[in-house]
C-alpha cells in the first residue's frame, strides 16, 4: 500500500519488540484501531491489557480506510431485516449509533480533524432506496431522501443520516496509545490456551483478544470459510469540487465521494482480493472524465474482510473458547465497527453482556448464500496448478499486476514479489519453495 493521507499528516510513535516474560489481564493481539481501542476501553474500566503488533501500530487497514464515522452500512437495515428480524435491526442501529458518539466524543479530545457530517447511501434502485427509508423510520431513526446529489453519477437516489462523521484515524490513534502497554514488531507465533508465545518472549494471560483483521486461529470458529476480502482503491484530488456531506453507492463495486481538507477522496475500483477489477485504473478514468482540471496527490488501497451476511464477528471466538474474543468481518465499516467491537469486548470482559450483543455473535448460522461462494473460491483455487501456494491453507496465488504483488482470491493473503507478506491470514513470508525469487 502506498502512503495514504492520513499517514502523510501523521507520524505515530514507535514501541518496542517484547522480549522476556509478562503476565497481564488481557491480551489484544493486532494493532489496528479495533485492537487499540478495545485496549483504551479496558484501561477506561480498570482491566489491564497488553497490545501486540507483528508489524508496526495502524500500519494496515486503518491506515487505508476513508475514516467515515457512520451508523449506515450500505443498505444493511433492510438485509438485517429480511434476514433475521426487526430485533435485530434495531440492535444493529442502536450499537452503530451509541459507537457513532462514543468515537465523536473521543474525537473531541483528540487532535485529529474530526469533522461532523451528514453520510448518503445512493443507489439507482429506487425500491432499494424505498426500502430503507421504511427499515430505518421502523425502529426510530430519523433518515433523509434526497434524489439530487452534487456526485458525477446518473440516475441516482439517497438515503441519509445526520450527525454522522470523518476525521483522521491516526491523530485519534496518537490520543489512544499515550496509556497503553504496546509491543510492536511482536508476532504471537503460536497461542496455547490463553498464553501467547512470540520469537522473543512470552504472554501469560487472563483472556485473549483476536483483532487481527483476518482472524489467524484455523483450529475454532471456521474463520477461513466464514470471512472473504475485498480490495479498494482511494485517490485523494486537489482542485475537485467540495462536498459537503459523504457519498456512497450501496454496491460494492460503486463509487464512493467525501471530503477531507482541500482534497475531494474517491474511491472504488473494488474487487475480491486475488480476482480482477477495476482498480486504480477506474478511480482515474472517472476523475479524467468528471474532474478533469482535478490533480491527483495520493493514491492508496484498503483491503476488507467481509462476513457471509453483512454484520460483523464481535464476541467469544467460538462456543467453546469462553477465554477467547475476536473482532472481524467489518465488511468496509471498520471505524465505527472498531467501536462497536471495543464497547463489546470491553462490557463483555468486565463480566456483563450488552443487550445488542446477540446480533453480533461469531456463532450465529453460517447458512448465507455467501458461504457457497466462498467454498467454490477455494476449491477452485486450491486445485489450480501453480508452484506459488498461499502458506494458509495452500491455496494458489495469482499476479496482481497493479500492485505488483501475489495474491489469494481464497482468503485475501498478499505477498510482495519477493515474497514478503503484505495482508494476513498469512502470518509467514513465501519461501524458496513457494515462487520467493
Amino acid at each position: 500500500m502506498t502512503k495514504s493521507i492520513w499517514q502523510s499528516q501523521i507520524q505515530l510513535p514507535e514501541f518496542p519488540e517484547l522480549r522476556g516474560e509478562i503476565h497481564t489481564d488481557v491480551l489484544v493481539i493486532g494493532g489496528g484501531m479495533a485492537g487499540l481501542l478495545t485496549a483504551y476501553c479496558l484501561k477506561q474500566k480498570g482491566i489491564d491489557s497488553v497490545v501486540v503488533e507483528k508489524d508496526r501500530v495502524c500500519s494496515g487497514t486503518t491506515a487505508g480506510t476513508t475514516a467515515k464515522i457512520t451508523a449506515q452500512h450500505g443498505f444493511c437495515y433492510q438485509k438485517i431485516l429480511n434476514t433475521y428480524s426487526e430485533t435485530y435491526a434495531s440492535m444493529y442501529y442502536t450499537a452503530n449509533s451509541l459507537a457513532v458518539k462514543q468515537l465523536k466524543d473521543l474525537c473531541r479530545q483528540a487532535d485529529c480533524a474530526a469533522e461532523s457530517k451528514t453520510n448518503f447511501v445512493y443507489s439507482q434502485d429506487p425500491r432499494k432506496v424505498e426500502a430503507e427509508l421504511r427499515a430505518l423510520q421502523r425502529f426510530g431513526a430519523d433518515p433523509l431522501y434526497q434524489d439530487r446529489l452534487p456526485v458525477p453519477v446518473e440516475n441516482i437516489e439517497a438515503v441519509g443520516l445526520k450527525n454522522q462523521g470523518q476525521f483522521n484515524p491516526l491523530g485519534l490513534v496518537q490520543f489512544l496509545i499515550r496509556p497503553l502497554t504496546i509491543y510492536e514488531n511482536t508476532k504471537v507465533t503460536q497461542l496455547i490456551g490463553t498464553t501467547a508465545v512470540t520469537p522473543s518472549g512470552k504472554i501469560n494471560a487472563k483472556k485473549v483478544i483476536i483483532a487481527t483483521h483476518f482472524p489467524f486461529l484455523n483450529k475454532h470458529g471456521s474463520y477461513f470459510l466464514k470471512l472473504y476480502q475485498h480490495r479498494s482503491y482511494l485517490l485523494a484530488l486537489e482542485n475537485a469540487p467540495m462536498l459537503n456531506a459523504m457519498y456512497v453507492d450501496e454496491k460494492k463495486m460503486g463509487f464512493s465521494f467525501s471530503r477531507f481538507g482541500d482534497y475531494l477522496l474517491l474511491g472504488g475500483g473494488g474487487h475480491r482480493t486475488g480476482k480482477k477489477g477495476g482498480s486504480y485504473g477506474a478511480l482515474r478514468a472517472f476523475a479524467q472524465q468528471h474532474y478533469p482540471n482535478a490533480r491527483e496527490v495520493w493514491h492508496w488501497a484498503a483491503q476488507d474482510t467481509m462476513s457471509l451476511d453483512g454484520i460483523p464477528y464481535i464476541g467469544n471466538y467460538s462456543r467453546n473458547t469462553p477465554d477467547l474474543y475476536v473482532a472481524a468481518g467489518f465488511n468496509k465499516w471498520g471505524m465505527t465497527s472498531s467501536m462497536v467491537s471495543a464497547d463489546l469486548l470491553s462490557t463483555m470482559i468486565a463480566g456483563e453482556t450488552p443487550e445488542y450483543a446477540p446480533v453480533f455473535s461469531p456463532s450465529r448460522s453460517i447458512l448465507r448464500p455467501q458461504l457457497a461462494v466462498n467454498i467454490f473460491e477455494t476449491a477452485t483455487n486450491f486445485f489450480y496448478p501453480t508452484t506459488r501456494r498461499c502458506p494458509h491453507l495452500g491455496c494458489a496465488l495469482k499476479y496482481n499486476k497493479e500492485e505488483r504483488s501475489w495474491d489469494c482470491s481464497c482468503h485475501g493473503s498478499r505477498f510482495s514479489e519477493t515474497g514478503t507478506v503484505l495482508n494476513n491470514p498469512a502470518n509467514d513470508d513465501l519461501n524458496k519453495q513457494n515462487g520467493r525469487q
